[in-house]
């Protein structure tokens, strides 16, 4: 029996008995199986281990792979088995000697040359013990699990025992050898140049499967206060507080390990039983899309993950599913309000990093957190942190703080070795667990500090169902392209002091709203967020379940005729399916009557449920708009749908980060335009669009979908109405917020809005921004604002095509009503003769002519 034959054998000995406890699965089946069967496969293991190669030879046998331990031939050159290993074996001790180059490519690598004809394709193949999360496993199991750690074959024994049922398997794109031969350096440098290229690749996969390598935390932190701009901050500290170099060091340290974290695989390896139990009692399930992409930009690159943040369990359970898909759980970055007793310390091992709310009076801090953060990005690690800030309590996007962007950025500059990549995630929950929390908040009750109770709170929700959660990921946003197009020649450019260019603010600006309309492109729409913004489009918040279910399957088709982004996904099933899913969560109410169900939302239910409505509203703005310019006309061109849309939709998008530019808006409204004419929303004729009779079905579908969108647009005409009255300068920034918050308050007294989102004060602060940011408004030395004529024109020509008259004349007459006031009080004027200074009719109608000229 010959050499090769005899090996044959024993590893299909070996393979059998291995595989009567062995269980493995192959993370990603497509790239073995897109290989070209017409040329020699030859696979390429790290490392020396026959139950790795049994393992893979069982993978590539399932899925229809060629074998590894079989002959393989290329050219005249016949290689035994197709396969070799990068490094030669460990001894007993663990020790590895990783000179010389492997006999087997040393051959294919001169076959190759000496026959140009010929080719092989290297597939790099990675084996990792005790990281499939399919079955159960019991937390001491996770000491023997995959890590940097060298190991020797005793090691390698006990974890084939313990950890065999949680075995995966994960290829590689193939190395064309034809490809390197070509490039004419010689076979002793091809050779070279394939073992670098093949050590890079294990390097990369390791790490994006189980983490970078990692020193001891507590070398970590010292080393923290060794870099040049902490001992800069160190020697300022000690100036400054007048105390000792060894007393501001002592201090820098202190900071070091009060942010630093512990991350253990050991913990995060017990993280993911416990997680496990977790969301199986908790969800329905978890819905992951587009995780494909991360997989494939994890090695190489710098991830940093930028999900929205809506509940406290976004981090677990990113981090989570993560691990489940083959990559690293990221280190996070986390409140300091969390480094609670016992939990803090769990969450520190499992990757969190803990940061002060404010690094303001604290220059030592800050640069200890800077080179914390720094240290970070150079070796590697994933890193996690919202650039919201907080979690959002009415279910928005909330507006990009700069915080942390500016730190990446400035990191960047500092050394752009590794290429840093921004994936945004998208985390939408049917039910999101502090549901009741967000309720009280909603309401006007103050913001609660965390506490360890929180988590006995948690389980006595458990009897509730919660849904389905969906996490997706969204399109990436790579950092170089992102300076190469806001910032172009930023390379050339000599170092800033601190790295801190002058453009910092603005490019860190434009990249937290870039990242944050990837965020919302990724949305993933629930039968939650449908039937929430459906009835809280009606009057009473109710509708007959048939008419309910009409709406549902308006709003579906119109979404799949128009799609957002190629990113956001749809529930399945129709309007009918869609209301029995939330019936059964409890989120709505029904009462039964001979003719029929009707359902409807409780007063509890009703501001809930505005949080799920506003986690879309996104989503059906541009439509909603569209829908809006035909409740007070019954015919507009396409021109006039044009001009009106470009007049607003730069504060609907500052506000809600839709994702589309002004140049693609006239594009876009054309898609919707022809999507309402489909659905018999709107009836064209020629450049004129025309809407249904005011008694038909279709009239009140229309209706019901403008109303998505109406409470903006009466903020927007609020502010804008507040500004005009009080006159050019007649306002700061600051008082023409607080002035629109009361006059919202009163206007949700007045017209019963059940909605505590609609006097949110910084839904006024960033539509104020945006009007400074467009040009619109302008601030003079004094910081009061003044605006340009057309203003008023434009704000009651936009305003009579959106809003209904009662709506605009109540907002004028509140307005009205503060003028008088304060006029009688300062000048003793009749509140008579204030009635000239408030827009009519009459200048609507001239609004009409000349109000988009402002903007234009």
């Amino acid at each position: 029996m010959s050499p090769s034959v005899l090996h044959r054998v024993v590893a299909s000995a070996l393979r059998r008995i291995l595989y009567l406890w062995v269980r493995s699965e192959t993370i990603n089946p497509g790239a073995g199986t897109s290989l070209d069967r017409s040329r020699a496969v030859i696979y390429v293991l790290e490392s020396p281990a026959a139950t790795d190669l049994a393992v893979v030879d069982h993978e590539c046998r399932r899925l229809g792979l060629p074998r590894p331990v079989r002959p393989v031939a290329v050219g005249p050159v016949l290689e035994p088995r197709a396969h070799f290993y990068l490094t030669p074996a460990a001894d007993w001790l663990g020790r590895r000697d990783k000179r010389g180059a492997p006999p087997a490519l040393q051959r294919l690598v001169e076959a190759c040359t000496q026959h140009p004809g010929e080719d092989a394709l290297i597939v790099p193949v990675s084996v990792f013990w005790g990281l499939s999360p399919d079955s159960e496993s019991s937390p001491w199991k996770l000491l023997f699990a995959d890590s940097w750690a060298v190991t020797g074959r005793l090691r390698r024994l006990i974890t084939v025992l313990i950890l065999g049922r949680k075995t995966r398997v994960q290829f590689a794109p193939a190395l064309s050898l034809r490809e390197l031969v070509d490039a004419g350096k010689g076979p002793e440098r091809t050779v070279r140049m394939a073992q670098r290229l093949l050590r890079v690749h294990f390097r990369q996969q390791k790490a994006a499967v189980i983490g970078p390598d990692i020193s001891h935390r507590r070398h970590l932190v010292k080393g923290l206060i060794h870099a040049a701009p902490v001992r800069q901050a160190i020697a300022d500290e000690a100036a400054r507080e007048n105390i000792s170099l060894e007393r501001a060091e002592s201090q820098a340290l202190r900071y070091g390990n009060e942010i630093a974290s512990d991350y253990t695989y050991t913990a995060i390896r017990f993280l993911e039983v416990v997680l496990s139990w977790f969301w199986n009692k908790i969800y329905d399930g978890i819905k992951v899309s587009q995780i494909e992409q991360v997989q494939a930009l994890a090695p190489g690159h710098e991830v940093i993950y930028v999900p929205c943040h809506r509940s406290h369990i976004d981090y677990l359970l990113l981090s989570y599913l993560l691990f489940r898909h083959g990559l690293t759980p990221p280190h996070i970055a986390a409140g300091i309000n969390l480094n609670m007793p016992v939990i803090g310390s769990l969450l520190r091992r499992g990757g969190a990093f803990f940061m002060r709310r404010t690094f303001k009076g604290n220059p030592l801090y800050a640069a200890v957190f800077n080179e914390y953060l720094h240290t970070l990005f150079t070796k590697g690690f994933p890193v996690e942190y919202f650039v919201e800030g907080g979690r959002s309590r009415t279910g928005r996007m909330l507006r990009p703080k700069p915080g942390m962007l500016a730190i990446t950025v400035r990191s960047y500059l500092r050394s752009s070795r590794t290429p840093i990549v921004f994936v945004p995630v998208y985390i939408g929950y049917e039910r999101v667990l502090e549901g009741r929390t967000y309720l009280g908040e909603l309401r006007g009750a103050a913001k609660k500090k965390e506490s360890v109770l929180d988590i006995f709170k948690v389980i006595g929700a458990l009897k509730q169902r919660f849904g389905q959660v969906s996490v997706n990921f969204g399109r990436p946003v790579r950092l170089t392209e992102f300076l190469d197009a806001q910032q172009p020649g930023w390379r050339a450019e000599p170092p800033a002091e601190d790295f801190k260019p002058a453009w910092l603010n603005r490019v860190t600006h434009q990249l937290g709203e870039q990242v944050a309309c990837h965020i919302n492109e990724a949305a993933a729409i629930n039968p939650a967020n449908l039937v929430a913004l459906a009835l809280l489009s009606t009057t009473r918040q109710a509708l007959d379940e048939s008419a309910l279910a009409r709406v549902l399957d308006l709003f579906l088709g119109l979404v799949r005729e128009v799609p957002y982004s190629p990113y956001t996904t749809l529930p399945e099933g129709d309007g009918l399916a869609l209301i029995a899913h939330v019936k059964g969560m409890g989120l709505v109410a029904e009462q039964s009557d001979a003719l029929g169900r009707i359902l409807y939302l409780n007063e509890q239910n009703a501001v809930l449920m505005t949080y799920y409505r506003n986690n879309v509203l996104h989503v059906f703005a541009l439509p909603a708009l569209l829908a809006s310019l035909f409740q007070s006309s019954a015919r507009i061109n396409r021109e006039q749908v044009l001009r009106f849309t470009r007049a607003l939709y730069p504060y609907l998008r500052a506000e809600l980060f839709i994702r589309w530019s002004g140049e693609e808006l006239d594009g876009v409204m054309d898609q919707w335009l022809a999507a309402f004419v489909s659905h018999g929303l709107l009836r064209q004729e020629g450049e004129n669009y025309l809407r249904p009779a005011p008694s038909s079905r279709q009239f009140v579908l229309l209706t019901l979908l403008a109303r998505g969108i109406t409470q903006t647009l009466q903020r927007f005409y609020m502010a804008i109405a507040l500004l005009l009255n009080h006159g050019q300068y007649g306002l700061t920034a600051e008082a023409l917020e607080d002035l629109a918050t009361v006059m919202a308050q009163r206007l949700s007294i007045l017209h019963g809005l059940n909605a505590p989102e609609f006097f949110d004060k910084t839904l006024f602060r960033h539509f104020i921004q945006a009007l400074v940011d467009t040009g619109v408004v302008h601030r003079n030395e004094e910081g009061k604002l003044g605006y340009q004529s057309g203003l008023g024109e434009l704000a009651e020509g936009a305003a009579k095509r959106v809003l209904s008259a009662e709506v605009r004349l109540s907002i004028r007459q509140v307005t009205l009503h503060r003028n008088e006031d304060l006029a009688v009080r300062e000048t003793g004027a009749a509140p008579e003769a204030l009635l000239a200074d408030v827009p009519g009719e009459a200048s609507v109608q001239e609004g009409d002519r000349k109000g988009a000229d402002v903007v234009e």
